[in-house]
């Protein structure tokens, strides 16, 4: 009797006092997480995806670009335009720095520090940038730290700068109750759309890639023969996506109609290459990676927008309804990011792991 007394004592203690409740995530908590994933070791020769091959897969041309692409990043990367130098001499780019006014760096503090995870982001992002766009400008802006308010601060520069026509951010992390309320920084002043990476770890939803006013990019797999000519672009097992806890879906969404959206922001709008086993070369301090990841995506697209005129998901989601679906994006239709079913799963059309799907020209 005994025995039972306590038993229930104890479990009538745990109904009442149950254990205290994880502080509430807050946008005061966030720090930006950089989605980019090395394939190998560092090694001095390029083997994978080049930019005329990638060029060839999503249609693109093989040279063009307009105005300035801006690349939202954290820390200084102390090197970066001397890597971008020799990444555009590996892949016989016009050169880009400096001195031609191709490349500016804008740092937000004059107390930044390195990091070297931030650096390889930056240098993906700035190098492929160049290579999709390459006629273009790149302004790369550091914010002092990946924190929430120091990346904001960063946005804000590039958004106010009327030179700019795309901005870029790879990077993102959990959603707060308070991201409605910071969807005007992700309006421009020159109305350049704003990219975001969707993220790396399989489904649910990110933020910036949550907001309306920017453009989620999620991942696919590419699969190619030896001679480069692809055979199958799937939907990656990181690709970041899913229905955001706190924005309502846009009227670009709903006006096309989400299946199972519940009537709130759907992630991701559209695909790029991600996965590391058909990454990316990049070069840092004179040695040479292989990444890949959703970052991957945001300046690429980025790039696009650059290239070509009309990008907006207003025009994205007229587009893949309209019959000519088939001359602006390659649906991906298979491969899933979980076990989650219908929301892990890509198909026919919109999919919450690849959005639309992956680009098949520079105008929408």
């Amino acid at each position: 009797m005994k025995i039972r007394t306590i038993f229930f004592i104890l479990c009538f203690a745990f109904l009442t006092f149950p254990f205290p409740a994880k502080a509430a995530y807050h946008f005061a908590n966030f720090q930006g997480k950089s989605p980019i994933h090395v394939l190998d070791d560092p090694h001095k020769s390029v083997l994978n995806i080049t930019p005329d091959l990638i060029k060839k897969i999503y249609h693109l041309p093989k040279n063009g670009g307009r105005g300035t692409i801006a690349i939202i990043g954290a820390y200084d990367n102390s090197t970066i335009e001397n890597d971008l130098q020799a990444f555009s001499k590996k892949f016989g780019l016009p050169s880009c720095s400096s001195t031609n006014n191709c490349f500016e760096k804008h740092v937000m503090s004059n107390t930044i520090k390195t990091n070297s995870d931030w650096a390889l982001e930056t240098a993906l992002d700035v190098e492929w940038a160049h290579a999709i766009a390459p006629q273009a400008k790149i302004l790369l802006v550091e914010a002092t730290t990946p924190s929430g308010a120091n990346l904001l601060k960063a946005v804000d520069y590039a958004a106010n700068r009327s030179d700019v026509v795309s901005i870029s951010m790879s990077w993102g992390g959990p959603e707060f109750a308070e991201e409605t309320s910071l969807d005007n920084h992700f309006v421009s002043t020159s109305n350049a759309p704003f990219f975001a990476s969707s993220g790396d770890n399989g489904t649910g939803a990110s933020w910036p890639a949550s907001s309306p006013n920017v453009i989620g990019v999620g991942g696919s797999s590419l699969t190619l023969r030896p001679d480069g000519t692809l055979i199958k672009e799937t939907a990656w097992s990181g690709s970041g996506g899913g229905i955001s806890m706190y924005e309502k879906q846009p009227d670009f969404q709903s006006n096309y109609t989400i299946a199972k959206s519940k009537n709130m922001r759907a992630i991701p709008d559209v695909s790029y290459d991600a996965d590391p086993q058909s990454g990316f070369p990049i070069v840092h301090q004179n040695v040479w990676h292989v990444v890949g990841g959703t970052s991957a995506g945001a300046p690429q697209w980025a790039a696009i927008a650059a290239l070509g005129t009309g990008i907006s998901n207003h025009s994205f989601y007229t587009d893949k309804a309209g019959t000519n679906y088939a001359n602006y994006f390659r649906d991906i239709t298979s491969g899933s990011n979980g076990s989650c079913g219908f929301y892990c799963d890509a198909r026919k059309h919109y999919d919450y792991v690849t959005g639309l799907g992956s680009p098949l020209t520079t105008t929408f």
